[in-house]
């Protein structure tokens, strides 16, 4: 999260460090992994709820920081070939994998898109549905199907997937991920070390979480017409309550999704969540929320509860936990 000071925000120079030394228990040394069985032959795994046949990639393409970390957690830089990072993404030097993105090519800072992905030979995207993978861009799983281009997409976003839509949790997502891909590049056991690791993590936050009623939460996005917040289908939303809060939109069946600033009045939030990323950095959007009727009333703008979320700790990827572990900390404090 960004140095802006605030007297109850979370600061990141003390986080990141906690969050590189988290990771490089995960990763351990990403080119050194080895395969379960042999680099041949083919698995069946799912994408999203449609089974597929897999061979194992060797020029990879992930598309943001979620699909990157989550290969370099499971030590297969060797078979990413390049990464495309859009601007909303925070620079992947402040990555707990920044060596591992140093070792392969930056391809793209803008959208995932066909021809960067053919241009580059890939076998293999990684991206999740309508933020890579997208109709109106013409790159869908299909369509490289049809080109012989293996594709995975993200858990957490199939919630809509047309023709095979496939739900879990966020977290449950986010595991099964790195379980899936672990097959796919025929190292099972290094998954099932990273996901237990996240896993007992995840449960040492739930026996730290604060007695009493979950305190009421609100994530911010972005948008000043209407606010952008997320629904129960994203990661930040078993964030909060992971931690002990109740997301205020938890009802909604959504993934990212608008709201109206009525409805966030009525749910009175105590801690609001900014999600921090690209042209639109949390000191903004936290002046706005202190200078707008809609919401400098709210008891977490009275209160100057802010807590912020780091981009790549909000979207599906092994970040949620260290933001997580953040989160609860904050949360603690904040309920004395």
């Amino acid at each position: 999260m960004r140095t802006t000071r605030y007297p109850t925000m979370v600061r990141r120079s003390a986080a990141l460090g906690s969050a590189l030394a988290a990771a490089l228990v995960l990763s351990g040394c990403g080119a050194e992994v080895e395969s379960d069985a042999k680099d041949s032959g083919t698995v069946t795994v799912k994408r999203c709820g449609e089974p597929v046949e897999y061979t194992v990639p060797e020029r990879a393409v992930a598309y943001e920081g979620g699909s990157a970390d989550k290969l370099f957690a499971l030590g297969l830089t060797e078979h990413v070939h390049g990464y495309v990072m859009p601007p909303a993404n925070p620079p992947v030097s402040e990555s707990p994998w920044a060596s591992e993105y140093a070792k392969v090519k930056m391809l793209s800072d803008d959208l995932l898109n066909k021809e960067v992905v053919v241009e580059a030979k890939s076998d293999f995207v990684v991206a999740g549905w309508n933020s890579g993978f997208k109709d109106e861009r013409g790159i869908t799983p299909e369509i490289l199907d049809k080109l012989g281009i293996q594709s995975f997409m993200h858990t957490e976003s199939c919630f809509n997937y047309p023709g095979h839509p496939e739900k879990m949790s966020p977290f449950e997502a986010l595991y099964t991920d790195l379980e899936r891909l672990g097959k796919i590049f025929q190292v099972e056991k290094k998954a099932t070390e990273v996901v237990g690791g996240l896993k007992k993590r995840v449960a040492e936050v739930e026996a730290k979480a604060p007695d009493g009623d979950p305190v009421p939460v609100f994530l911010y996005d972005s948008g000043t017409d209407q606010p952008f917040t997320a629904g129960s289908q994203v990661p930040p939303n078993d964030i909060i309550e992971t931690a002990g809060g109740k997301n205020v939109f938890d009802s909604l069946d959504e993934r990212w999704t608008q709201v109206n600033w009525e409805s966030v009045a009525e749910s009175e939030p105590e801690v609001i969540v900014i999600l921090d990323y690209g042209d639109l950095p949390a000191a903004k959007k936290i002046d706005f929320l202190k200078k707008s009727p809609h919401t400098r009333e709210l008891p977490a703008v009275k209160k100057n509860n802010f807590f912020v979320l780091d981009y790549n700790e909000g979207i599906s990827g092994p970040r949620n936990i260290d933001g997580l572990e953040k989160f609860a900390t904050y949360l603690r404090e904040v309920k004395g």
